[in-house]
């Protein structure tokens, strides 16, 4: 990091170490460095990819080698470029790229444990396993579509703090197969419509899947489909690398989003292999590769070793930008001190002092005023007050603003060339929102947010599963929640939703009872330093539950008692979650009047219930020997409060289309059924008190 080291660096800023003024025998080391690296860590693993990281290091090695711009030593710098191996199966080419360029945590030793338990060098990139790896990639489609939150992250951010802070690029190395899934088109088409002219994708055109060649297919122009979306695009040699440099260079000057299509040959180097798809997923063999290492001309060099001058090459190269970085620095350090504060608070993801006291003071009002309200409205009057106070607050909806109630006071919308809004129309392009809301997340700076309905979280799951796997804090915020609403019928009505969305590990899923509840996991959600949430809200209105104020948040408790017995020792305890809080609660009503005592708990999410103490959910669930769990969705997960003996009083199918009334009552979801359950249940344990209450003890984790 000297200044002579810099000033004799052969790769300056913005000229790769091969190309119009570089030396190609130099380009040709680099490139074969990284190609042998990748061998060696899929054949010392007996597993993985070798095409793509072979088919594409040209393209990689001028990337990195002097175009994008990082500094392994600093390598959380909040203005580097973004990199993202959306073509996550390649993931040696990563691995190598990042132990040549100098980052610590991908040392020989490392590599040498590609693929295995507890290696930072796992079989596809995963985000928080070293620095490095800006997200966990795999599912083709998810790390094009995240790099579309993280480009449109830095220029929102720009508009915020300016060039002097902000200024960097997003690139994108992906795959055909990346290209085939549908969640590319929603990407390419909403980031060509923003014209985030900071984002760069590198196709791997190399034509071949794993069934065989991609002709068995695909027929269309991927040129022309990405150029109608608004992109610019163009095709080049892969393997020239004059010609790659001259791509890059262009897309840093365009005024759109760029598409590089990189004709390669998957497998370059692999004379029994190259062009086929036998190279695609499989260790080339020890003969193949002793070929492959013969014929890149380190035949006489063993596995993992990288000859001293290469090496030295590429650590010069990943130290280009260390002048470029020490100058953000002191810029930074320049800035007022207020205004250096709050960069540093929204890149940490510290929330906005005096944010939780405020959201407690809202459910503290809604306690004393009691409204009625669908929870959806509810959500729409916490997000005024959490907008009022974080400016890194992004939302968004996928053309149901009005119905999700995501846009609020306050907020102006993103636009095309102009990003100092804070609310994102994604259009009806669910999957592509939620992914990008990773990306949001991942660049850092922002507390994304974006809304559709329930049953089209469907179309979001796998975007979902991987915030839950990466631990980023995102809010997806999925209103018209049960047969509640009503007369759109049955494909708009989520029955096995709620219990697709509990089984995703690392996700937390709040359906609120009412406003005063909706405010609360508004708050749980986002005093959730790791890991994304699922607000679960309803379309119809719901009556005030809350009867007084309470000390603390009751609903990041995950489960409370909402009404105690009243008459004597508590006979049934009724669980329930949202819109059914409600039906519990009049039936609880009736039941008293007939001396059977009854407790009513709410549980708003099931993940924060099972966290808590064993003495806390063991009083929370209490002794009653009657347990009912009240949902308008199906049973499933229901068992761990009520036992396989306890009863459930719910949807057992798909819903109809009718007024909402008439629904819950056509599906026996009323505080009647409920009552007939729990007279029943109760005259059956009279003289057995040991039977049920033998089958819903303590909630398991």
């Amino acid at each position: 990091m000297t200044d002579s080291l810099t000033q004799h660096d052969p790769f300056p800023a913005g000229a790769p170490p091969a190309g119009e003024d570089a030396d190609s025998e130099n380009h040709a080391l680099l490139a074969s460095a990284v190609r042998l690296l990748a061998i060696d860590a899929v054949e010392a693993a007996a597993s993985g990819h070798p095409g793509l990281p072979l088919g594409a290091a040209d393209v990689a090695t001028v990337l990195f080698g002097g175009v994008m711009k990082f500094d392994p030593t600093s390598p959380w710098w909040p203005d580097r470029d973004r990199f993202v191996l959306s073509a996550g199966h390649g993931s040696a080419l990563l691995y190598a790229l990042l132990h040549l360029t100098g980052y610590e945590d991908f040392s020989l030793e490392v590599l040498k444990r590609f693929r295995q338990l507890g290696s930072p060098a796992a079989g596809h990139p995963e985000y928080g396993a070293a620095a490095g790896i800006e997200t966990t990639t795999g599912p083709l489609g998810q790390g094009l579509a995240n790099a579309v939150g993280m480009a449109l992250a830095e220029r929102m951010l720009n508009a915020r703090f300016g060039d002097a802070l902000v200024d960097h690029r997003t690139w994108v190395l992906a795959s055909d197969g990346d290209l085939m899934e549908g969640l590319s088109q929603e990407a390419i088409s909403i980031a060509g419509h923003l014209k985030l002219n900071r984002l760069t994708v590198l196709w791997d055109n190399n034509g071949i899947s794993i069934d065989g060649a991609v002709s068995l297919t695909e027929s269309g122009d991927m040129l022309r489909r990405f150029e109608a979306a608004g992109w610019e695009a163009v095709s080049i040699d892969g393997h020239d690398p004059g010609a790659i440099l001259a791509a890059l260079q262009a897309a840093r000057d365009s005024d759109r989003p760029t598409l590089i299509g990189a004709r390669t040959v998957i497998g370059r180097g692999a004379p029994g292999r190259q062009g086929t798809a036998a190279v695609h997923g499989a260790p080339l063999g020890p003969a193949e590769a002793a070929l492959t290492r013969a014929g890149l001309g380190f035949g006489a060099v063993a596995p993992f070793e990288v000859p001293c001058e290469v090496r030295d090459l590429w650590r010069m190269a990943g130290l280009r930008c260390v002048h470029e970085r020490k100058a953000w620095e002191k810029r930074y350090r320049a800035l007022p001190p207020e205004e250096r504060g709050e960069f540093d608070r929204r890149m940490r993801g510290q929330l906005p002092p005096g944010l939780g006291e405020a959201l407690s003071a809202l459910s503290a009002d809604l306690v004393r005023r009691q409204p009625a309200m669908a929870t959806r409205k509810a959500s729409e009057l916490a997000l005024e007050v959490i907008a009022g106070l974080a400016p890194e607050l992004v939302g968004g909806s996928a053309d149901l603003s009005g119905s999700n109630n995501t846009l609020v006071a306050g907020q102006s919308a993103v636009a095309p060339g102009d990003y100092r809004g804070t609310y994102v129309h994604w259009g009806i392009r669910e999957h592509a929102m939620a992914a990008a809301m990773n990306g949001l997340a991942l660049h850092g700076g922002f507390l994304p947010y974006g809304g559709t309905f329930l049953v089209f979280s469907d179309y979001c799951r796998p975007a979902i599963r991987l915030a839950a796997l990466m631990g980023v804090r995102v809010v997806f915020v999925m209103t018209h929640d049960s047969i509640g609403l009503g007369e759109d019928g049955p494909t708009h009505q989520p029955v096995e939703h709620l219990a697709g969305l509990r089984i995703i590990p690392g996700l937390t899923v709040l359906r609120p009872a009412d406003a005063v509840e909706t405010a609360e996991c508004w708050q749980a959600a986002l005093e959730r330093a790791k890991g994304p949430a699922v607000l679960v809200l309803s379309r119809q209105s719901l009556p005030a539950l809350r009867e007084r104020e309470a000390r603390e948040n009751l609903t990041a408790r995950g489960a409370y008692e909402l009404r105690a017995a009243g008459c004597g020792p508590a006979q049934v305890t009724l669980f329930a979650s949202g819109s059914e809080v409600s039906v519990a609660v009049a039936a609880r009503a009736v039941l008293e009047e007939e001396g059977i005592g009854t407790r009513v708990v709410s549980v708003p999410s099931f993940e924060l219930f099972c966290a808590q103490s064993p003495a806390y959910r063991a009083e929370v669930t209490g002794t009653a020997p009657v347990r009912i769990a009240v949902e308008a969705a199906i049973r499933t997960g229901w068992d761990r409060f009520i036992g396989d003996a306890g009863h459930f009083v719910g949807m057992s199918g798909f819903g109809a289309s009718a007024p909402a009334g008439v629904l819950f009552s056509r599906f026996g979801i009323t505080p009647l059924k409920v009552v007939e359950v729990a007279r029943a249940a109760v005259a059956r344990t009279a003289g057995a008190p040991d039977g049920p209450a033998k089958a819903g003890e303590e909630p398991a984790d």
